[in-house]
C-alpha cells in the first residue's frame, strides 16, 4: 500500500498538484455567481417570470437560469443578437451578459489542458492519480494511528509527517468526492458510462394553433416553481403553431402558447439525474458553499505532495534493502522486526542474509503484517521498545493480530533491543515473547535484551541460534549510519566531580570548514535544524552504532547543547568527557517531537 501511495504520488505528482490548482480556482466561481445573482422577489414561478422578462423585451427568444440563481435572457435588439442578465423580481435588464472569459479559459485548462481528447483523457487519469492516493492514504494513516478508531488521534513524528497527517485527515474526504466525481465525468466524456443527455432527437409536437394567451397565464408554466427552471425556449413570433420549450431540472416539456397546457414531457433518465447530481457535487454548480470546501481540500494537495516528497526522501535515506525475501506462503523461516528508525531492521535484515545463504526460504516483513504462514518452522521477531514501554510503529497492531491467529503459530525467538538506562527497558519485547507463550508456542530460543545496539550480544544471539538450528550462521552485520555532521566544541561546564558524579554541559559549533563561501560571509550557521527535545546521535571513535542524547539549545541558538553523565566504562559518555574546546564529534539529528516542551506560555524548569 505505501509502494502504491508513493509511486502514484511521484509519477501523477505535477499533473495532479496542477488539477488541484486549477480546481481550487473554479471553485470559488459558484459562489461569485451565486453572490452576483439578485433575489427573485415574488416571483416563484416560471409564468411570473417569463411575463415581466417579455414585457422588457419584447424580441425574447429564450431565458435561461444557471445553478446559481443567475437569470439570463437572450433576444433580437437592434438588428442583433444579445445577452443580458435580468432581475427575475421585476424582468428588467442588469446589464449586458458576457461569460468570464478567465473562468472559461481556466475551465477548458482544468478539463482537457487545450489537447482535446488526449487532454481530457490526462484529467481523467490525475482524478484517478487523487483517488488511489486518497484511498491508499487513508489505509496507511489508519495502520500509521493504530487502527481505525486511532484516526483522529493526536498526531506523532516529524514535522513532515504531522502536516502531512493532519492536512490528509481534513482534505480526505473532499479530494475522494473530486477524485471520484472526476473519474465518471471522463468516463462519460468518452462514453465508458452513459450521463444520459443524448438520447436521440425527436420532432416536437406541433401546437393547437389557437391564440396565443398571455405567457404569464400559461398553466403549465404557473405550475413550474422557479427555481427548477434551466431554460425555457419562447415560440417563433408570429407562428401560433409553435410552442414553448421548457427545459428543468426534472425533464423537458413542450407546452401550448393558447392552451397553456403540456402538449408532452419526458422526465429525466436514471443516468440524466445521476450524471446532474455527479456534476453539482464536481464543481459546485448550485451548491456553491460545497464548492468552496471542495476547493479548500484542493488548496491542501500541493502541501499534501510536498511533505509527502520529503517524507519519501527520508525514508529512502533510511531504507534497509531486503535481498531474495521469500513469499510468505512459502518461507520455512519468517522474521518479523518492530522498527521506529530502521535501527532494529538492519539487524533483522543481518539475520535475514545469513539464513538465507544457509539455503533457508526467508520471509522478513513488518510485525504489523503477522498472518498464518503455512509452510513455517520457526518465527524470529526482533523488535525495539518506544517511549514508555510502548509499540514502535511497524508493531503496534501486532498483538491484536496475534490474539486472532490462536494458537496456530510455529516455535519462536523474540530478541529485544533497548537501553538500560530506560526504566521500562524492553518491554514491549518482554510483552511480546509473554503473548507468544500464552497462546502456545513453543520458544527456539530463551527471551534475550540487547542494551544499546550491543554488537557483542546481538553476536551471541545469532550464535546460540545457529546451534539450535544445527548450523553454523555467519552474520555480517553493517549498521545503517546516516548522514552525519562535524560538530567542534565550543565550550563546557563541568559539575558533580567532588560527589563523584561527573556531568557536563557540552555546547557545540558547526564546523567552520562545512560552511560554503556565502555562508561564511554572512557568518551564517550550518547546523541542521533541531529544536529541545530533539536527539543528537553522536559516533564515538571505534563503534558504528550511535548514542543518543537529548538536545537542550534550538538550531536557532546556533550551538548545540547537551548534558552528559559519565558511565563508568561507556564509550561514548567517558570520550565525551574526554573532549577539549576545539575538538569535533560526528553526529546526526534525530526528531523527537513527543519530547518537546508544549507549546504554551508557561515557564518550566528542565
Amino acid at each position: 500500500m505505501r509502494r502504491l501511495h508513493s509511486l502514484t504520488g511521484l509519477l501523477a505528482g505535477l499533473v495532479v498538484m496542477f488539477m488541484a490548482i486549477t480546481g481550487a480556482v473554479l471553485s470559488v466561481q459558484p459562489a461569485l455567481d451565486a453572490a452576483s445573482a439578485p433575489a427573485s422577489g415574488v416571483v416563484s414561478n416560471v409564468a411570473q417570470l417569463a411575463g415581466k422578462v417579455a414585457a422588457t423585451l419584447p424580441g425574447i427568444e429564450r431565458i435561461t437560469r444557471s445553478a446559481s440563481g443567475t437569470i439570463v435572457a437572450y433576444f433580437t435588439g437592434g438588428g442583433a443578437q444579445q445577452a443580458a442578465q435580468i432581475d427575475p423580481s421585476t424582468g428588467a435588464v442588469i446589464a449586458p451578459y458576457q461569460p468570464s472569459a478567465v473562468f472559461a479559459f481556466i475551465t477548458e485548462l482544468h478539463r482537457s489542458l487545450f489537447f482535446g481528447d488526449a487532454g481530457h483523457a490526462v484529467a481523467g487519469l490525475a482524478s484517478a492519480g487523487i483517488a488511489v492516493l486518497a484511498i491508499s492514504g487513508v489505509f496507511l494513516l489508519a495502520s500509521r494511528m493504530g487502527g481505525w478508531r486511532q484516526l483522529f488521534a493526536r498526531v506523532k513524528g516529524t514535522v513532515s509527517q504531522r502536516l502531512h497527517t493532519s492536512l490528509a485527515r481534513i482534505a480526505i474526504a473532499g479530494l475522494l468526492v473530486t477524485a471520484l466525481s472526476g473519474i465518471y465525468m471522463s468516463g462519460t466524456n468518452f462514453g465508458f458510462v452513459p450521463d444520459g443527455l443524448s438520447s436521440g432527437f425527436a420532432l416536437p409536437p406541433a401546437g393547437t394553433g389557437g391564440t396565443p394567451a398571455a405567457v404569464e397565464t400559461l398553466e403549465a408554466l404557473t405550475g413550474t416553481p422557479l427555481d427548477t427552471l434551466r431554460e425555457l425556449v419562447f415560440p417563433a413570433a408570429g407562428d401560433p403553431t409553435d410552442i414553448f420549450t421548457i427545459t428543468t431540472s426534472t425533464g423537458e416539456g413542450h407546452v401550448d402558447q393558447s392552451t397553456g397546457a403540456f402538449l408532452s414531457f419526458t422526465a429525466n433518465t436514471f443516468w440524466q439525474q445521476l450524471y446532474e447530481t455527479i456534476y453539482m457535487l464536481h464543481t459546485g454548480q448550485g451548491l456553491w458553499w460545497f464548492g468552496l470546501l471542495l476547493g479548500a481540500a484542493a488548496l491542501a494537495v500541493p502541501a499534501l505532495a510536498v511533505t509527502g516528497v520529503v517524507i519519501w526522501a527520508a525514508r529512502r535515506r533510511q531504507a534497509v534493502r531486503l535481498t531474495a525475501n521469500a513469499s510468505w506462503r512459502t518461507a520455512d523461516t519468517v522474521i518479523l522486526y518492530g522498527s521506529e528508525s530502521n535501527a532494529t531492521l538492519s539487524f533483522a535484515a543481518s539475520v535475514h542474509d545469513a539464513l538465507t545463504a544457509s539455503g533457508h526460504a526467508v520471509h522478513t516483513a513488518p510485525m504489523n503484517s503477522l498472518r498464518v504462514y503455512p509452510r513455517a518452522k520457526r518465527l524470529l521477531v526482533l523488535t525495539s521498545t518506544y517511549g514508555n514501554g510502548s509499540a514502535p510503529a511497524s508493531a503496534h497492531r501486532f498483538l491484536g493480530r496475534l490474539d486472532r491467529l490462536g494458537t496456530r503459530l510455529p516455535t519462536y525467538a523474540v530478541l529485544g533491543f533497548g537501553d538500560r538506562s530506560f526504566a521500562r527497558y524492553c518491554a514491549y519485547a518482554e510483552r511480546v515473547d509473554a503473548a507468544l507463550a500464552a497462546h502456545g508456542a513453543q520458544p527456539l530460543l530463551m527471551f534475550t535484551a540487547v542494551d544499546k545496539q550491543s554488537e557483542q550480544a546481538f553476536a551471541a544471539w545469532t550464535r546460540r541460534l545457529g546451534e539450535a538450528l544445527g548450523e553454523t550462521l555467519t552474520v555480517n552485520h553493517s549498521p545503517h549510519r546516516p548522514k552525519t555532521h562535524a560538530f567542534v566544541l565550543r565550550d563546557r561546564l563541568d559539575y558533580g566531580i567532588e560527589v563523584q558524579a561527573p556531568t557536563a554541559v557540552l555546547r557545540f559549533a558547526p564546523a567552520p570548514e562545512r560552511r560554503n563561501l556565502l555562508q561564511w560571509l554572512l557568518g551564517q550557521s550550518t547546523l541542521p535544524r533541531f529544536a529541545p527535545g530533539d536527539l543528537v546521535g553522536i559516533l564515538p571513535p571505534g563503534s558504528t552504532v550511535p548514542r543518543y542524547y537529548s538536545v537542550a539549545s534550538s538550531s536557532a541558538d546556533g550551538v548545540l547543547e547537551i548534558c552528559v553523565r559519565k558511565q563508568t566504562g561507556g564509550l561514548c559518555s567517558e570520550f565525551l568527557h574526554g573532549l577539549a574546546p576545539g575538538e569535533a564529534v560526528e553526529g546526526f539529528i534525530r526528531a523527537n517531537p513527543d519530547f518537546r516542551p508544549a507549546r504554551d506560555r508557561k515557564p518550566m524548569i528542565l
